[in-house]
């Protein structure tokens, strides 16, 4: 049997076509918008866009991790308390220019540097203190402002959406804490290698989430301390015209007519 002319090719014609599955992620929010877990997605995304530079955030705050291990309770945990302090705050800091992009003249750093210290020493006691004051180094770098009108910046900035900020913090912590345990016993127990090289490795990878996500935590309260602005100081329709003429004013209700 011989088939009719064009038969295949009609039968080609009418087979739907397959549609290309898409795999690409949604655009994130804009920071006034961002939600807990956007915002630790896209510390995440930004870690891996800013890989080794951020992977070189947490080289001493893992290092003093380690010698935490080696030195237990003794006299000398005073010390590696006070060299964790210095280091991650110096890891802050670097987070808040690698974030920001721009390069600080040295005494803004310095004076970010400080206010990271006095930040990290009410940390140790409480982590609520964190949320309120903690945006004062990020507010330092980016707008240069002098140590104590940063602070009254960052309790500007956190009084935003403290839910937000607290929440956020929390998480971040909640997640690096997590995992870097979970991540420390695999390494242990996977590779055998000793507590100290698998805790000092997991440190390594993931404290610097903790310190990304904290810098960017301050485009997420500055959008909302401007929306706020905003919405308490709306534009008024009538700002640039003048008052249209009352009819009800005293006077005559004829428009003056030049002689």
């Amino acid at each position: 049997m011989v088939a009719a002319p064009g038969y295949g090719s009609r039968v080609q014609e009418t087979k739907p076509k397959r549609r290309k599955r898409s795999h690409q992620l949604p655009p994130p929010l804009p920071p006034g918008s961002r939600t807990i877990g956007q915002l630790v997605a896209e510390t995440i995304r930004f870690y891996g866009r800013h890989f080794w530079r951020s992977l070189a955030l947490g080289i001493g705050p893992a290092a003093v991790t380690v010698a935490g291990y080696y030195t237990g309770f003794h006299p000398w945990l005073a010390a590696v308390v006070a060299g964790w302090i210095l280091l991650a705050s110096a890891s802050y800091v670097g987070a808040c220019v690698l974030v920001s992009g721009i390069r600080p003249p040295r005494a803004i750093l310095l004076r970010a540097l400080l206010a990271a210290c006095l930040v990290s020493l009410p940390f140790l006691v409480g982590f609520l203190w964190l949320a309120p004051i903690g945006l004062a180094v990020p507010a330092i770098v980016r707008e240069r402002l002098p140590l104590r009108r940063a602070f009254r910046r960052g309790l500007e900035l956190a009084k935003a959406d403290f839910v937000h900020a607290l929440g956020s913090l929390a998480t971040l912590l909640l997640v690096v804490f997590l995992t870097q345990v979970l991540l420390t016993a695999l390494l242990h127990g996977a590779s055998k290698q000793s507590v100290h090289i698998s805790a000092f490795l997991a440190s390594l990878v993931l404290q610097p989430i903790l310190f990304l996500g904290a810098a960017l935590l301050y485009d997420d309260q500055a959008a909302r301390v401007g929306i706020e602005s905003g919405n308490r100081n709306p534009r008024r329709p009538d700002a640039d015209l003048s008052h249209a003429d009352d009819a009800d004013r005293p006077g005559s209700a004829d428009a003056p007519v030049a002689p």
